[in-house]
C-alpha cells in the first residue's frame, strides 16, 4: 500500500473569495486537498466548499494586524474526488480592509486500501525570526507507511524556505519533499508553503513539530495532515438458515484508529440502527459482528456504519446490497434465535382505546382524556406442517419479555412490527396438520437495544455437530463459531 503525490493546481489569490482550480489529469478515488492562508481583521475562517470537508484550521503569528505582519490563518479542505468534479470556492468576509486569502489544491493517490482516512494536528510560531517550528497541540497514531502533508502559512510574503520537516518522539520521517511556495500579494498579504514526507520507522501516539528554515523572518502556522489508505469496511452476508438473518461484520478498525462504531441498515435512504450496534465502543477491538434478525423481507437493502476515530474523526462506509426472501409470512424472536414460518390469513382491525370522561358543562359536551393507546387486534395466522405449527409453539411459549415480531413475505407498512402476546388461541384440522391460531395482540416497542441478536441457537449446533470435540475441531476461535453459516 502506497500514497503518492500527485499534481497541484494554481495557486489563487484575492481579498476575500477565491476558486482555486482542480490539477490537471484528477480522477476519482483521488483525495484533493484545499490549502488556505488567509489574513483577515477578525480572524475569520474560510467558509467550507461544497462537497469537501473541514479537515482542520489554526491561526498563529505575531505583531498588529497589518502588512506583513499579525495573524494569519492555515486551513486544511479535503475531499475524495469521484470524476466531474468541480473547483471549489472559499471565502471570508468582504470589505475588511487588509483582507487577503491564497488557496491551492493538490490531490494524492493510493494503491490499495478502501478508501482516504486522515487526522490533522497543527501549532503556531509566534516567534517573528527565520527559525520556524511549531509543535503541533494534538497527538495523533503513527505507523510506518503513513504519509504526512506538511502544510505552512506565514505572515510575511517573502519569506520563502528550506530544510521543511517534521518531528516526533520514537518516530522517523523521510526526508520531506518540498512542492509548493507561493506569496500571497493581495491585501496584507502572505506565504503558503507545503511539503511532503512519509513513515520509516517507529510508532505510536505523538504530537508533532513542524519545522522549517525561512529566508525572512516570519510567524505563522504549521500543520500536519495524516493520510492512511482506510482498511476498514462494513461487509453483509446472509446465513442460510431459518428464521433468515444477517451477519454484518465490520471490519480493520485497529488499523483505522476506530473507537466507536454504530451500524445501520438501509432501505431507500431510511437507516435505522441494527439491535445492539449503536454507538460501540471498540477502542482495541479490530472486528465487530453483529446479527440482524429484524431485517424487512423481499425488499433491497444494505448495512451502513458510521466510524468514529481516535481524534473524533467520522467516517461511512456501506456494504453491497442483498434481498432476504423466504416462502412465507414470518413470527420470529430474534434475541433467542427462533421462528416459524406462516400466513397472515386476517387481520382486519386495529382497535385503539383513550381513557376519557365526558362531562355536561351548561349544556356543552366537554371530553378529558389521555392520550389513545397502541393498536390492539386479533390477528389470525396459519401453518400448513407440524414442524411449522410446533416452530409457532416455541416462539410463542418463550417469547423474549412477551414480544414477538410479525413480518410479510414481502415487507408491509402496518404489518410489519412488534407485538406484545396477551393470549392466543390454536384450532386444528384432525385430517391435516393445518393449523390455525387468533392472536390476541398489542402493538409494541421492539425488545431492549441491550439484547443482542442470536447469530445461532442450540438447535443449530446439535444439527450440525455431534460432540463437543467436533466443535473443537472446527473452530479454532469463538469468532469463528459467531461467523459461521449454521445453515450449511
Amino acid at each position: 500500500m502506497t500514497i503518492s503525490y500527485g499534481a497541484a493546481g494554481a495557486l489563487a489569490q484575492h481579498t476575500d473569495t477565491v476558486t482555486p482550480a482542480l490539477p490537471a489529469g484528477t480522477a476519482a478515488g483521488q483525495l484533493a486537498i484545499l490549502q488556505v492562508v488567509s489574513a483577515h481583521p477578525n480572524d475569520s475562517q474560510p467558509t467550507t466548499p461544497s462537497g469537501w470537508t473541514l479537515a482542520g484550521s489554526l491561526s498563529g503569528g505575531a505583531g498588529t494586524f497589518g502588512l506583513n505582519t499579525g495573524l494569519r490563518r492555515l486551513t486544511l479542505f479535503a475531499r475524495v474526488l469521484t470524476g466531474g468534479d468541480t473547483a471549489p470556492t472559499t471565502a471570508i468576509p468582504a470589505g475588511s480592509s487588509g483582507s487577503a486569502i491564497g488557496a491551492r489544491v493538490f490531490t494524492l493517490s493510493r494503491t490499495a486500501g478502501k478508501g482516504w482516512r486522515w487526522a490533522f494536528t497543527a501549532g503556531a510560531d509566534a516567534v517573528s525570526d527565520t527559525a520556524f517550528s511549531a509543535a503541533c497541540s494534538d497527538a495523533l497514531t503513527w505507523a510506518v507507511g503513513d504519509f504526512a502533508v506538511l502544510a505552512y502559512g506565514w505572515n510575511t510574503q517573502t519569506a520563502s524556505s528550506s530544510a521543511r520537516a517534521v518531528t516526533a518522539t520514537g518516530i522517523t520521517y523521510a526526508a520531506a519533499t518540498s512542492l509548493l511556495a507561493d506569496q500571497i500579494s493581495s491585501g496584507n498579504g502572505g506565504r503558503l508553503h507545503m511539503a511532503t514526507t512519509s513513515v520509516t520507522a517507529g510508532s505510536g501516539t505523538q504530537a508533532p513539530t513542524v519545522t522549517a528554515t525561512l529566508s525572512a523572518a516570519a510567524a505563522g502556522v504549521g500543520a500536519v495532515l495524516r493520510v492512511r489508505e482506510a482498511g476498514s469496511g462494513v461487509t453483509a452476508s446472509p446465513q442460510s438458515v431459518f428464521p433468515p438473518r444477517n451477519l454484518v461484520s465490520v471490519t480493520g478498525l485497529k488499523a483505522d484508529d476506530i473507537t466507536s462504531v454504530t451500524v445501520y441498515r438501509q432501505v431507500g435512504t431510511s437507516l435505522t440502527a441494527v439491535r445492539a450496534a449503536s454507538s460501540v465502543d471498540t477502542t482495541g477491538t479490530d472486528v465487530l459482528l453483529r446479527v440482524d434478525a429484524e431485517q424487512p423481507f423481499g425488499v433491497s437493502l444494505a448495512y451502513a456504519a458510521v466510524l468514529t476515530d481516535v481524534a473524533g474523526n467520522q467516517w461511512t462506509v456501506s456494504s453491497g446490497s442483498l434481498t432476504s426472501t423466504v416462502a412465507g409470512d414470518v413470527i420470529s424472536d430474534a434475541i433467542r434465535g427462533t421462528g416459524a414460518k406462516v400466513f397472515i390469513e386476517a387481520w382486519d382491525d386495529k382497535k385503539r382505546t383513550r381513557d376519557a370522561t365526558q362531562f355536561n358543562v351548561n349544556g356543552r359536551l366537554v371530553v378529558v382524556g389521555r392520550k389513545r393507546s397502541a393498536a390492539q387486534a386479533t390477528v389470525t395466522v396459519s401453518t400448513d406442517t407440524d414442524e411449522d405449527g410446533d416452530d409457532l409453539q416455541d416462539v410463542l411459549d418463550n417469547a423474549t419479555e412477551g414480544v414477538i415480531l410479525i413480518r410479510k413475505q414481502v415487507t408491509l407498512a402496518g404489518a410489519d412490527g412488534y407485538l406484545a402476546l396477551l393470549d392466543d388461541d390454536e384450532r386444528r384440522t384432525w385430517t391435516i396438520p393445518f393449523r390455525t391460531w387468533d392472536l390476541d395482540t398489542v402493538e409494541t416497542e421492539a425488545w431492549p437495544d441491550v439484547l443482542e441478536a442470536a447469530g445461532f441457537t442450540l438447535a443449530d449446533i446439535a444439527a450440525n455437530f455431534s460432540t463437543l470435540a467436533d466443535i473443537a475441531s472446527s473452530f479454532s476461535t469463538l469468532l469463528a463459531i459467531a461467523m459461521y453459516d449454521f445453515g450449511n
